[in-house]
């Protein structure tokens, strides 16, 4: 014990500090880790749609608008618009991946075979209840998803359901970023994820949306890739024998493929992709019609590998190379259409990737947030 005379006159004993444990060294200068903080600045701004400041009677209306791109929605029976429908929605941008904060009142949902047609979004989704049920047919199979669980879903299949008043987060990826375990993934459609490295994800979803104002912009790509491999695992641990064969995949979803596996394929042209689907030329233009036509897509695909590539540190790939390999003859060229897609040069991109400050690609009509969850899944799309 050590003496501190206190207030009194007696002395007062202290407890004195274990040897055994070494005081904790508090910094001396109380604003070095506010200034660390600040050289990394938080790179997401998320996006919001709300329907609570609506009067009620536009609330169901307003936001059947907004998700009109993704799905059809209806009221439940005996549910009147004039009831109100405060729904809200927040959207966090992450490269590749698409993290939406969902709260809605009771509804229904359909993605029509009608729809798929005409809809560029052929998307995985996966989604961890908060809050409220849910009950989903895709392929006639209806599976229900409740507080705590997941589901993994395709958005280039028609499927159909209802839920209760929920809360939920919703994660959307392209297909692309999951092409090269598509056979795991095609025949787990629909599927509830459960078990352990189900429970693992949940935790690091929990932790990563408590952070998602404070992630950085050199953090982005790392939690893509381990949310990436993490759905992976979870859809192979519930469906290991999720083969998913080439009949039961959808005509997009086996262009997108064809497309993936032969991005570098001088060959690549609409002729060779109508004779490996089976198509017509004119079936393969209405395909890929909202995504300005099947040459553009395939080039901004090229564009997004030469970005890749660009924002590696260890690849030294000399430009030129890359942008030759992307299918331009002339660098300019390919420097102007990089640009334009990811609102920086490539020289620019790889001096970033050099200092370890990763940039996420910013594409023109991405900088200026649409009004519908379509413009938002636009951002994320292959």
């Amino acid at each position: 014990m050590t003496k501190d005379s206190g207030s009194g006159d007696d002395p007062v004993e202290v407890p004195a500090w274990p040897a055994h444990m070494e005081r904790r060294r508090w910094p001396r200068d109380p604003t070095a880790r506010k200034d660390r903080l600040a050289e990394r600045s938080p790179a997401l701004v998320p996006s919001r749609f709300s329907t609570r400041d609506l009067p009620a009677q536009e609330q169901f209306r307003s936001w059947r608008a907004h998700m009109a791109p993704l799905v059809d929605v209806r009221l439940p029976d005996g549910v009147s618009e004039e009831d109100g429908f405060p729904a809200e929605l927040t959207g966090w941008h992450l490269g590749d991946l698409l993290i939406v904060q969902q709260v809605t009142p009771a509804h229904s949902y359909e993605r029509s075979q009608t729809m798929l047609r005409s809809s560029p979004i052929d998307h995985w989704n996966v989604g961890l209840f908060r809050s409220g049920r849910s009950w989903t047919e895709a392929d006639r199979r209806v599976t229900e998803t409740g507080p705590g669980e997941f589901f993994f879903r395709s958005l280039g299949y028609p499927y159909r359901g209802r839920m209760t008043d929920a809360a939920s987060i919703l994660l959307f990826m392209p297909y692309e970023l999951l092409a090269d375990d598509a056979g795991k993934l095609e025949g787990a459609n629909n599927s509830v994820l459960f078990g352990s490295l189900a429970d693992l994800l949940a935790n690091y979803i929990n932790g990563m949306e408590e952070n998602l104002g404070n992630i950085t912009v050199e953090e982005v790509p790392r939690i893509v890739r381990t949310i990436r491999d993490m759905v992976v695992a979870c859809v192979a641990a519930v469906r290991p024998d999720a083969g998913g064969s080439q009949a039961k995949m959808g005509v997009m979803e086996r262009a997108h493929r064809y497309i993936h596996l032969n991005l570098n394929s001088g060959d690549l042209t609409p002729e060779t992709i109508c004779r490996e689907l089976g198509i017509s030329r004119t079936r393969l233009y209405q395909l890929f019609e909202p995504s300005g036509g099947v040459l553009n897509y395939i080039r901004r695909r090229r564009l997004l590998q030469a970005y890749a590539e660009l924002s590696d540190p260890t690849n030294n790939r000399p430009i030129g190379e890359i942008a030759e390999a992307a299918g331009f003859d002339l660098a300019a060229n390919f420097t102007r259409a990089f640009s334009h897609e990811f609102g920086a040069s490539p020289r620019e991109i790889r001096k970033a990737a050099a200092t370890e400050r990763l940039a996420t690609p910013v594409a023109p009509r991405e900088r200026d947030r649409g009004a519908t969850i379509g413009d938002w899944l636009k951002s994320v799309q292959g």
